[in-house]
């Protein structure tokens, strides 16, 4: 279980004054939930999600995961945790190829060529194809996207989040992060936290959280959240994105 207990970001601007990114935020997810993060930009959900993984230090309240205080917990501790973190724009290797990431991902030296491929093919990737490819700019934005999650789904993390997963994919590559994450949701090992604008990967959720300017808006089950979003969107009003 995730606990997130008044959690506080605050920076200054050039003039000295405290900006608060993030203001006494608190939020419970339980273990094995799909729990997608939306709300207008810049409201502070990437933010979160990056206080969550250490990559960015609170200034103020705690994150416990599995009941332990992770709040001082660098970004590497974390990992070790079972947490995970899939990046808007994942980093790009030259020189590394693919079935070298994802043993670096495993932690364990001599992941066979059937679990390399395993990895792979869940995420929608021809292992033939990928496994001794470059992990470099001659990949897509999409092929990209899916070989971190792939990578992700090496290190067994029982906490995985992405930041706006479908950012820079075309819409094949969007149809087959959908399914991942669906398949990943039946399965039931792992707890999912998503921050997303699209309307597809909202309706995969079972909570929906929304943040603005910094404070939890709404949270609560999909069937009670996601009509009122809806209706934002036939008003005119909505900052969700439909595919």
């Amino acid at each position: 279980m995730l606990e997130i207990r008044h959690l506080s970001y605050q920076v200054s601007d050039e003039s000295g004054e405290e900006l608060g990114i993030l203001n006494d935020v608190s939020l419970t997810i339980a273990e094995h939930k799909f729990v997608v993060i939306t709300g207008p930009n810049g409201g502070g959900k990437t933010t979160l999600a990056k206080a969550i993984m250490g990559l960015v230090t609170p200034t103020g309240g705690q994150i416990l995961w599995n009941g332990e205080d992770i709040t001082s917990l660098n970004i590497t501790q974390r990992a070790r945790k079972g947490i995970s973190y899939g990046f808007q724009q994942p980093p790009r290797f030259k020189g590394l190829k693919v079935r070298d990431l994802l043993e670096l991902s495993s932690g364990r030296e001599g992941l066979t060529h059937d679990e390399e491929c395993q990895y792979l093919t869940r995420v929608g990737l021809c292992a033939a194809d990928y496994i001794d490819r470059e992990v470099d700019t001659s990949l897509s934005g999409g092929e990209v996207k899916r070989i971190e999650i792939a990578t992700i789904l090496a290190r067994d993390s029982g906490l995985m989040i992405f930041d706006e997963p479908e950012a820079g994919i075309d819409l094949w590559s969007f149809a087959r992060l959908t399914d991942t994450f669906r398949q990943l949701h039946d399965e039931q090992k792992a707890t999912l936290v998503v921050i997303s604008h699209q309307e597809r990967i909202i309706d995969l959720a079972d909570e929906i959280v929304m943040v603005d300017h910094g404070v939890i808006t709404q949270h609560g089950a999909k069937d009670e959240i996601f009509p009122k979003i809806l209706a934002n969107t036939v008003s005119g009003c909505s900052y969700m994105h439909q595919g």
